[in-house]
């Protein structure tokens, strides 16, 4: 900003601000978004003068893109919406405090919205509403959230399109080879990792670190912590940015979580409690976990096994749980055991966990809101709490095993207690909807790999 114009040129912006790059033709369009159930942005551009003049209204917004697939089909059977309702729309109200530039989109801002029932209710299946839920229970507690992102992606040469008609065959990484905390990249990867940087720090969301990992191609962006909520907006703002600029770059991205064989793609989330401003998860120089982390551990390995549909969706998340793949196969927790499925890490007062179990394809504020449902579970019915693994998490024989496949997840999810009380029975129903059509989808479609290692050999 400068006397003249002390508007921000980069970032966050007030109302206030909004207003003032408007009317000097500084900001043309409005991004208007929610999160769908799959953690993507949906929505419409806005003018952004009418928009000012109906800020308070915001727009509506057909409900199926609550209660859809990854194919945006137009599903039956879900209770949000569906033919016998007519596919209704929902009011789309925007949240005022996350208005951003996108600087890869000039002229444009992007605001994340809540939806809400005609009545001026949230709507319950909203992954936002979900995960404020989960966040005021524990605040009834006395607790807040804080969390970091730690997300991974593969990068491949091409773009978008070249892929799709190439049927996503023959696909070619970025760099040749294992570049895991490497510094020398190749230089197209080189500028696009600088251009992805750039752009999300003048977006207002700044990573704390990038490095490439160990798939050919693969990717791990960090990103600091803070609160909940916006770390989860700030996240889906990384991904459009992501996508977008690999389309300008001749690349293209996937958030899969087994995008090919033998290899996995996480999202872990680093997540820690806070008791009047003092981290409640603290861990005294060589001393025990405190009662709280204790407590907090128990509930994760004992209510995340319920709860996978909302952190493992796809049929296609469950093949990354293999053995020595970086992936959990077992819900386990040790100090600074990257084999295990909640990870203590940290020192001191900086001491948080990392639940590792959520793929690339997960949705932040789902994978993060059956995390502190399983929290509040650990303090408030005070389960059992399970020994450490101190050697390989792998070779565990008295851990309870990852879901083999989303059949056996969903099958867990729709008789849990724990999902029922956490998120209601209008939540467990509809994404168990979801998790069903997602399987009946896959089970008579004949794949490639089959055809390969069938074709000459039935």
């Amino acid at each position: 900003m400068n006397a003249l114009d002390p508007t921000p040129r980069t970032g966050h912006l007030t109302v206030d601000d909004l207003k003032t790059t408007v009317d000097n033709g500084d900001i043309t369009t409005v991004l208007l978004a929610v999160p769908t159930m799959l953690g993507q942005l949906k929505g419409k551009r806005l003018d952004a003068p009418r928009f000012l003049k109906t800020i308070k209204g915001g727009a509506e917004m057909c409900a199926y893109v609550l209660a859809t697939d990854v194919d945006m089909e137009a599903l039956d059977g879900f209770e949000l919406t569906g033919w016998e309702q007519g596919f209704g729309d929902v009011h789309i109200i925007p949240d005022l405090g996350t208005i951003r530039r996108l600087p890869y989109m000039p002229g444009t801002v992007l605001i994340h919205a809540d939806a809400l029932h005609r009545s001026g209710l949230p709507i319950d299946v909203a992954p936002r509403t979900m995960l404020r839920t989960q966040i005021g229970r524990l605040k009834d507690l006395g607790l807040d959230v804080k969390v970091g992102l730690e997300s991974e992606f593969m990068l491949y040469r091409g773009t978008a399109q070249q892929a799709h008609a190439a049927g996503y065959r023959a696909l070619e990484p970025v760099a040749p080879h294992n570049l895991d905390y490497a510094l020398d990249h190749p230089m197209a990867l080189t500028d696009f990792l600088d251009d992805l940087e750039n752009v999300l720090r003048d977006a207002g969301t700044p990573v704390e670190a990038v490095k490439t990992e160990g798939a050919p191609g693969q990717i791990e962006v960090t990103f600091p912590y803070g609160e909940a909520l916006a770390a989860c907006d700030a996240y889906t703002v990384y991904q459009h940015a992501a996508r977008h600029l690999a389309e300008r770059h001749a690349m293209v991205p996937t958030f899969m979580a087994a995008p090919q064989s033998e290899v996995g793609s996480g999202l872990h989330l680093h997540l820690s409690l806070s008791r009047e401003g003092r981290n409640a998860f603290a861990i005294p120089q060589e001393g025990d976990l405190p009662e709280t982390m204790q407590e907090a551990i128990a509930g994760l390995l004992s209510g995340l096994p319920h709860l996978a549909p909302l952190w493992a969706p796809n049929v296609n998340s469950y093949k990354r749980f293999r053995p020595r793949s970086f992936a959990p196969t077992h819900f386990t927790w040790g100090r600074d055991n990257r084999g295990c499925a909640i990870r203590v890490t940290g020192h001191g007062d900086g001491a948080h966990l990392e639940v590792r179990l959520p793929g690339a394809d997960a949705n932040p504020y789902l994978g993060l809101a059956a995390s502190l449902a399983a929290i509040h579970h650990g303090l408030t019915e005070r389960p059992e709490f399970p020994p450490e693994t101190t050697d390989d998490a792998y070779q565990v024989d008295d851990g309870l095993p990852v879901p083999a496949d989303l059949v056996k997840a969903l099958a867990d999810f729709r008789s849990s207690k724990l999902a029922l009380d956490a998120f209601g029975p209008a939540v467990v129903r509809h994404y168990a909807y979801a998790a069903r059509h997602e399987i009946r989808w896959h089970l008579h479609r004949v794949t490639d790999t089959e055809r390969e290692r069938g074709f000459l050999r039935a």
